[in-house]
């Protein structure tokens, strides 16, 4: 089960190599957040194409995941332009007063030097400053970067025009709509797309189908070798804004598939269909847009437009979805819906620091976003551990003891604590790391040795019992 936000899918990926090289038999994947990315890569035995070191996560094309709106940089540019060019005169007058007593200083002990720096800073603020001069350049130079700020703003609102189709209709919010929500999640969603299509193809050379004829490939390739050696059930988790409900959506294997799409006991009929989309049916032409809706987050970023199928429970609407980080409960709660007794929660969040522990927080607006949804996700890790040591038989984390790299440092950040930069490659070595020390090591390879005790033990038994959860 792979839980987390955007950074996070770089351990993730680690992880994911670490079980396929020891051999782990992996029956179902699960994720939300960026962890959709990571599911469904592994499903369909495609995990490589995440931590190849060409063109994984360790590309340079993922520094620009989530990067600023366009339209929002374009009018900060402009923004500082005029802003800078009004000051532009102040400055100088400042350095003229600090440089002319400076310069009267060193001409009065003999140096001509100063003089001259005396005079030179006299004749450039008389020049600035003069009446009939400062119309000349400084107007002029603001109108022409306010005119540049209204063709940035005119294009952002014939590009909005032009997507209005493809949009749901909003109430008020001009200027939201013209300049859209601060962070973009569109490369990161064309990145992931390419690399999708990627495996599905092959060594074919065919071009990128449409977003519906791509999920569809997928799921009927998922569908038609689940079950063998490298193809794995899927569950994906979103949030529905519209519906106000989480939406689960999920590829399994008979007989778990009937039972899974059944309402729960406490539930109707209805309430179960308007949450639950079946890939392997009539929603598999939408498993692409699941992918792009778990790529986006609250406030920060647009919802991803999700148009139902007229039949379905929702009778064509068109939703807002995106995901929710505090979404790891109801997911856990999902796989054992689909049948699973053993969990491995893997998650790039640390362990919550005690007494004594504390950084010093970060004042850039991303990092600082990335911190609130770190905080978030670490709470919900921690509910998610105490709700399923009720449903598993054991409930497995792999974790960080430390990740210097908040959910949107895609560059890289600097850590106080070792005193270097950390990068997303090493992200990936340490999810590598963990997922044979947490787990391979921890778990598989103490269970390969207490079945090797029970069976050189007399009549075939040992008083020790196999590791558990909370031995890791």
């Amino acid at each position: 089960m792979l839980t987390g936000t955007g950074t996070a899918g770089a351990y993730h990926a680690g992880v994911l190599q670490a079980v396929q090289d020891a051999g782990v038999k992996v029956d179902i994947v699960a994720g939300r957040g960026i962890g959709v990315a990571g599911a469904m890569f592994s499903a369909i035995d495609g995990g490589s194409y995440l931590w190849d070191k060409r063109h994984g996560w360790a590309a340079s094309s993922v520094a620009r995941f989530y990067a600023w709106r366009w339209t929002l940089r374009a009018v900060a540019a402009a923004l500082a332009t005029a802003l800078g060019s009004l000051l532009l005169p102040l400055a100088v007058l400042v350095g003229a007063l600090v440089a002319y007593p400076v310069g009267l200083i060193l001409q009065m002990t003999g140096l001509r030097a100063g003089g001259a720096v005396a005079s030179a800073y006299a004749r450039l603020v008389e020049t600035i400053f003069r009446p009939d001069a400062l119309p000349l350049y400084l107007p002029r130079f603001v109108t022409l970067v306010l005119l540049a700020l209204l063709v940035v703003l005119a294009v952002g609102a014939v590009a909005t025009a032009l997507q209005a189709r493809r949009r749901r209709r909003a109430r008020g919010g001009r200027w939201w709509q013209l300049l859209g929500s601060p962070l973009d999640t569109s490369r990161a969603a064309a990145w992931f797309t390419a690399r999708l299509w990627q495996v599905l193809r092959g060594a074919a050379s065919a071009a990128r189908p449409s977003a519906a004829d791509l999920g569809r490939r997928y799921s009927q390739l998922l569908a038609e070798n689940v079950g063998q050696p490298g193809f794995r059930e899927l569950i994906v988790l979103v949030h529905d804004l519209d519906g106000r409900r989480d939406l689960v959506s999920a590829l399994l294997a008979e007989p778990y598939r009937g039972a899974f799409f059944r309402p729960r006991v406490d539930e109707d009929e209805g309430q179960r269909q308007l949450e639950a989309m079946d890939l392997a049916g009539p929603a598999r032409h939408q498993t692409v847009d699941l992918l792009s809706a778990a790529l986006s987050m609250p406030v920060v970023t647009d919802p991803h437009l999700l148009g139902f199928p007229p039949g379905g429970a929702w009778r064509g609407e068109t939703h807002r979805l995106c995901d929710r980080p505090e979404s790891t409960v109801r997911l856990l709660e999902e796989v054992a819906n689909a049948g699973a007794e053993q969990v491995v929660l893997v998650t790039a969040c640390a362990e919550s620091p005690g007494p004594h522990a504390l950084e010093a927080g970060r004042r850039d607006a991303r990092a600082r976003a990335g911190e609130d949804l770190a905080a978030m996700e670490s709470a919900s890790i921690r509910d998610a551990l105490a709700f399923g040591s009720g449903l598993f038989q054991a409930v497995f984390r792999i974790r960080p003891t430390h990740n210097p790299l908040g959910p949107f440092d895609f560059r890289g950040n600097y850590d106080e604590r070792s005193d270097r930069w950390h990068t997303l490659a090493e992200l990936v070595s340490r999810g590598y790391e963990d997922g044979f020390r947490q787990f391979v090591d921890s778990v598989v390879g103490a269970s390969g040795e207490w079945i090797d005790a029970a069976r050189a033990a007399p009549g075939g038994t040992r008083e020790q019992s196999p590791p558990s959860a909370g031995e890791i």
